[in-house]
């Protein structure tokens, strides 16, 4: 426990990968390997850097002085400055030449997009488990016939496998958008304070040349391709808008699902793993509340508004600069990400552990497929040679009685019983059964899961690298 404070995301949802991509010894050491990069570019461009200076730094990157850099903010109320004097102190060969013609958003900012690509490539990860586990799912389940629903009222059948294809195809929708995302994501560079340059052109006595070298050299040094082409002081702030949004499509679609569950659940169709000791309720013990799919529904809710931030934040940029981005983004993008990879894996968790009560879909489907049957039973005994009209009516008159002992009464729907006893139809058992079979009903459910399934297929062969997760929930 503690006195003070602690955020829910890192405290119980988050994973420790997510988390140490976030942490402060990742921040700032990323901001000496920039350092690092800037000062070894500019020696390989003509400056008078040495090996000795670089090594010093190299030497140093990880093992940061919290403490001086937290006394020297304290007296220039400024973060950057305050560990370029602190890597100084520990660097004083290279102390002249750390973040030489840059600006502070040199490191801040690309730093930003450094962190957000490797989380990106975190969430990438979950998602192509996730959509792992869902294709073992719908693989297993795709010719189980079950009651479908549009606006929760019953519908036509489908198949427990067909209706996971749903789940699977929003998330592949998330993937491209991800990739896309991922695939456009630059480094700022170094402009420079109005994003001209000017003090790289001026160290380079007014070599255009070099200075677009010099953002190349660094990018490649920091993993990227390129670096965006123009900027003000800092990249612009739609970036995060563009990257928060796709962490808001992959919250809608795992809220999606987790209300599909709940909703299942209710029926006592399908349920999300529930642990022998695990108590649903403090009042009532017989509970078995579906804690994870809530739990999904609460973090995917914060996302989705979550991603105003960064839209208002771009919005509301003044000209080459404004720092009124900054507190927000610290809270906001690391915030994104951290829940997500906690719905993501909770999402993992539980379609492990999914449990299917095919009697309990049996039931539910039996209560409401004679109705649906009533068309095909009415063409079938009409190709037989009875009249259309006349057992349109009877098939009217059964159905209201039928619904009439379902609703008033609690009764079993008898609808089929009545239409075997009622000789206009001159239907036999085994007619009726052969009429009725559900497989009748579902029409290309099983066959749209298989060709679906061979999509995702090539999806995962494609990352399989990325295949294996270990996700820790708590309940």
């Amino acid at each position: 426990m503690s006195s003070v404070y602690e955020n829910p995301l890192c405290k119980r949802y988050a994973g420790k990968e997510m988390q140490q991509i976030f942490s402060d010894d990742n921040k700032f050491s990323t901001w000496r390997k920039l350092w690092v990069a800037l000062a070894e570019s500019e020696k390989e461009l003509g400056l008078p850097i040495s090996d000795d200076q670089i090594e010093e730094m190299k030497a140093h990157i990880y093992d940061i002085n919290y403490e001086v850099a937290k006394k020297k903010e304290a007296e220039v109320r400024h973060d950057v400055m305050a560990h370029i004097h602190a890597y100084g102190e520990q660097c004083p060969l290279a102390k002249p030449i750390i973040h030489l013609g840059a600006t502070s958003c040199y490191v801040g900012d690309n730093t930003n997009i450094i962190l957000m690509r490797s989380a990106l490539l975190r969430i990438k990860k979950l998602l192509i488990n996730t959509l792992a586990k869902l294709y073992e799912f719908a693989d297993k389940y795709k010719d189980l016939p079950c009651l479908a629903y549009t606006h929760f009222q019953a519908a036509q059948p489908t198949t427990v496998g067909k209706r996971a294809t749903l789940w699977m195809q929003d998330l592949v929708f998330d993937l491209d958008q991800l990739e896309f995302t991922l695939k456009n994501l630059k480094l700022l560079g170094c402009k420079g304070t109005t994003g001209t340059a000017a003090s790289f052109l001026s160290l380079f006595e007014g070599d255009h040349e070099k200075v677009k070298l010099l953002e190349q050299k660094i990018a490649e040094k920091m993993g990227f391709d390129s670096v965006y082409k123009v900027s003000g002081q800092t990249y612009s702030r739609k970036v995060d808008y563009y990257v928060l949004s796709v962490l808001s499509g992959i919250a809608q679609s795992a809220a999606k699902f987790s209300n599909d569950i709940r909703l299942l659940s209710h029926l006592k169709e399908i349920e999300e793993p529930f642990e022998a000791g695990q108590i649903g309720s403090s009042a009532m013990a017989y509970k078995r509340n579906p804690m994870r799919s809530e739990r999904i529904a609460s973090l995917a809710r914060y996302v989705i508004v979550n991603t105003q931030n960064p839209a208002f934040t771009a919005s509301a940029q003044w000209l080459e600069r404004t720092l009124d981005d900054s507190a927000n983004g610290r809270i906001s993008i690391p915030e994104a990400f951290l829940a997500v990879d906690g719905i993501l894996s909770l999402y993992i968790n539980i379609v492990s552990g999914l449990t299917v009560y095919p009697r309990m879909i049996k039931k539910h489907l039996d209560e409401e497929l004679p109705f649906m049957a009533t068309e095909n039973i009415l063409m079938y005994c009409v190709k037989k040679g009875g009249d259309r009209q006349a057992l349109h009516e009877r098939i009217r008159r059964h159905s209201i009685a039928a619904a009439g002992k379902v609703k008033q009464e609690g009764g079993e729907n008898d609808l089929l019983k009545r239409i075997l006893e009622d000789k206009a139809f001159g239907l036999t058992e085994e007619e009726l059964n052969t009429i009725t079979d559900v497989r009748r009903f579902t029409g290309r459910a099983k066959e749209q899961t298989e060709e679906y399934l061979s999509d995702i297929a090539v999806i995962l062969d494609e990352n399989k690298d990325l295949l294996g997760v270990d996700v820790n929930i708590q309940v």
